[in-house]
C-alpha cells in the first residue's frame, strides 16, 4: 500500500513489517547493515508522507511518497558525503512554552537528557566528525557540546556564527504560546511561527528583553542592518544559506565530516535547500529536539536517501507531535 503524497508531516499511521523483497539497502543503518539491525526493522507509515525506517542500531529513516516534498532525493545515486543535524535539546523556554529566538535560553533538565541520548545514538553509530557548527546561543553549542563529550571528540574544532542563531521573534519573545494562541488565535500564532514570509511584530526598543539581545557582546562585529527586529523564516534563510553554501558545502565536498547543533528555524533553511522543499511544506516540517538526523549526500549535496533519525519510531514521534503543538490553546 502506498502513502498518498501530502505537504506535510502527520500523525503516526501503523505499523507493518517490511516486505520480503525489500533491498538490504532500504534497511541498513548509516554505518552498514548488521544482522541485528536487519532483523530488528520495522516499517512505520506516515498518513500522507511516506515511511520510516527503524531498526535496534537507533536509525530512523524517512522516505516520502513520490511527488510530496523532498522529491529531489535520489534513492539510485552512491552517497560519497554525509552531514549530521541536530536541533538542540528542550529550552527552559521551549519548557515553559515561550517564543525565545534570540533570547539566550539554557537547556532544561530534559534538555541535557536529550544532548546525552543524542551522544549516545551518534557514539552507537560509531560517526566521527572533522568540523562542527553551531550558533551563538547557549542552548545549541552545550548540545553540540554533550555529543561531542560522550563520543570523545571535544578536540574537534567548533565554529559558531549568529548565523545559524534561531528565528528572530521580536515583540514575541518571552510571550507564552498557548496564552498568545488564546489571546491572538492559533491560525494566527502558526502564521508568526511558521508561516514562510510574515515576519512577527517587531521588537521595540522598550521590549523587557532588547537590550540583553541587542547589546550582547556576540553580536558587536555585525554590521549596521544586520542585526534584526524580527524574522520571518524567509529572513532566517537569507541570513543562514549563505553561511552554508560559502562555509559548509564546500568543506563537505572536501570530504569533511560534519555536524551542525543549531536551531528549528535555521536548520528548517538548511533542509529546505538540500531537500527542495515548498516554502507551505517547510511550514509543516517539526524537526525534534536533541534527535540527530543524518543525511547522505552525492556529490553535489543532494540527498541519495530520506533523512534518517537516530532515535527509536515512540521517541521521534512524540518529539515532533510536541514541536507541533507548542502554539495551540490549551483546553
Amino acid at each position: 500500500m502506498s502513502p498518498q503524497p501530502s505537504g506535510g508531516l502527520r500523525s503516526l499511521a501503523r505499523l507493518v513489517r517490511p516486505s520480503e523483497h525489500e533491498s538490504q539497502s532500504q534497511v541498513e543503518s548509516p554505518e552498514g547493515p548488521s544482522a541485528t539491525s536487519r532483523a530488528a526493522i520495522k516499517r512505520v507509515w506516515y498518513a500522507g508522507v511516506g515511511s520510516l525506517l527503524v531498526s535496534q542500531c537507533v536509525c530512523v529513516q524517512l522516505r516520502r511518497a513520490e511527488g510530496s516534498v523532498c522529491g529531489k532525493t535520489r534513492l539510485n545515486m552512491t552517497a560519497v558525503h554525509r552531514l549530521v543535524i541536530v536541533r538542540h535539546g528542550e529550552s527552559a523556554w521551549n519548557q515553559e512554552n515561550r517564543f525565545c529566538g534570540w533570547f539566550d535560553a539554557d537547556l532544561s533538565e530534559k534538555g541535557v537528557e536529550e544532548a546525552k541520548r543524542g551522544a549516545q545514538a551518534v557514539k552507537d553509530a560509531g560517526m566521527k566528525f572533522d568540523v562542527c557548527y553551531t550558533s551563538v546561543l547557549k542552548r545549541a553549542v552545550k548540545t553540540l557540546w554533550t555529543i561531542m563529550e560522550g563520543t570523545d571528540q571535544m578536540w574537534v574544532p567548533v565554529i559558531r556564527t549568529w548565523r545559524l542563531n534561531e528565528r528572530h521573534y521580536g515583540g514575541l519573545t518571552g510571550l507564552n504560546k498557548a496564552e498568545t494562541a488564546a489571546k491572538h488565535g492559533e491560525e494566527q500564532v502558526k502564521i508568526w511561527r511558521r508561516s514562510f514570509d510574515i515576519p512577527p511584530p517587531p521588537m521595540e526598543n522598550d521590549h523587557p528583553y532588547h537590550k540583553v539581545i541587542s547589546e550582547s557582546r556576540r553580536y558587536k562585529n555585525l554590521k549596521p542592518g544586520e542585526l534584526p527586529t524580527c524574522e520571518s523564516l524567509k529572513d532566517t534563510i537569507a541570513r543562514a544559506l549563505p553561511f552554508w553554501n560559502e562555509v559548509i558545502a564546500p568543506e563537505i565536498k572536501a570530504g569533511k565530516n560534519v555536524i551542525i547543533a543549531a536551531h528549528g528555524n535555521s536548520l528548517r533553511g538548511i533542509v529546505k535547500h538540500l531537500e527542495g522543499m515548498s516554502d507551505a511544506a517547510i511550514m509543516e516540517l517539526n524537526l525534534p529536539t536533541g534527535i540527530p538526523i543524518v543525511y547522505e549526500l552525492d556529490a553535489d549535496l543532494k540527498p541519495v536517501k530520506p533523512m534518517a533519525f537516530l532515535g527509536d519510531e515512540e521517541t521521534v514521534k512524540k518529539a515532533m507531535e510536541a514541536v507541533a503543538a507548542q502554539g495551540k490553546v490549551k483546553k
